[in-house]
């Protein structure tokens, strides 16, 4: 059994800022500070630590629903209801660029390991991957091979990975150009990769999250006990890949045990629904998100 003084509980600060439901809230690549979103249509930088707002980015048209930032925390990428992703200067808080050819709502941005592409995800049903450092406004390559809207994205030095309401997590690999399509059967809301890289974590709209072997695309596990039915949810395993974390319509945070999928940990976290959840990348540190309009930072 592992140890569960190990796990964020304690409530350590509270970030205050958003009007309205803040869709998600994202460490960065050490840790030291935190990005968030929402439907305020604003993107805020913090550092949750010390519990300190300290840059507000405005300039999207509507709700904000997902950002990203270079491991430098030079760069950062937008996206959400006005279609557009946006590319941003940390340090200014200027837009660099515009990225613009969805179709309708875009629903997850990342950037690649070098910071050189962003690729996107839409209501569209369509990934589309853009260049940052050219000035071209085409994308560089458009997978429309889904269904249903795509609605989380994650990327290997090699492959994008994707999932989709129409039930499945494809992976495509950029270098040979080929894709394999996983089927949960269930729509897909939320997509995360373990630490080690060897599994796929999918929240699925039937209330469970569901993880993959990402070799042979084989279910290893379900977990349950949380609601998810109608809003999109991110899941995350601990740094140590022992534990899943999620949120749940209901306000409250879920650990479970990764290997026997038992609730370790449920707790009241927010007032609200639990949009998103970050794990820090070595610290027992995690922030949660909520429809309530807070990030709570917690710490054991």
């Amino acid at each position: 059994m592992s140890d569960l003084s190990e796990l964020p509980r304690k409530e350590a600060s509270v970030l205050k800022g958003h009007e309205g439901a803040v869709l998600a809230a994202r460490f960065n690549g050490d840790g030291n500070y935190c990005l968030s979103c929402g439907k305020d249509r604003t993107i805020r930088l913090w550092n949750p630590h010390r519990g300190i707002h300290i840059k507000t980015y405005k300039s999207h048209g509507r709700e904000v629903r997902d950002v990203h930032v270079t491991s430098d925390n030079s760069k950062l990428v937008s996206c959400g209801g006005d279609r557009q992703v946006f590319y941003w200067d940390v340090a200014t808080g200027r837009v660099i660029r515009k990225f613009r050819g969805h179709d309708s709502e875009v629903n997850a941005v990342k950037f690649n390991e070098y910071a050189s592409v962003v690729v996107s995800a839409g209501y569209d049903q369509s990934l589309r991957a853009w260049d940052c450092r050219s000035h071209s406004t085409e994308p560089i390559q458009i997978i429309d091979t889904f269904s249903d809207s795509v609605m989380s994205v994650c990327l290997t030095k090699t492959e994008i990975i994707a999932g989709s309401v129409d039930g499945t997590v494809r992976t495509f690999d950029i270098r040979i150009g080929r894709e394999i399509s996983d089927n949960l059967g269930q729509p897909v809301n939320c997509i995360s990769m373990s630490n080690d890289g060897n599994c796929i974590l999918a929240s699925c709209l039937d209330s469970t999250l569901r993880l993959l072997d990402r070799s042979a695309g084989e279910l290893l596990q379900e977990y349950k006990g949380h609601t998810c039915k109608s809003y999109k949810l991110d899941c995350c395993l601990t740094n140590t890949d022992a534990h899943v974390a999620g949120g749940s319509e209901d306000g409250y945070i879920y650990f479970w045990d990764l290997v026997d999928a038992s609730v370790v940990s449920r707790f009241r976290a927010h007032s609200s629904v639990v949009t998103s959840v970050s794990y820090h990348p070595t610290d027992n540190c995690m922030i949660s998100a909520s429809v309530d309009g807070t990030i709570r930072v917690w710490k054991t």
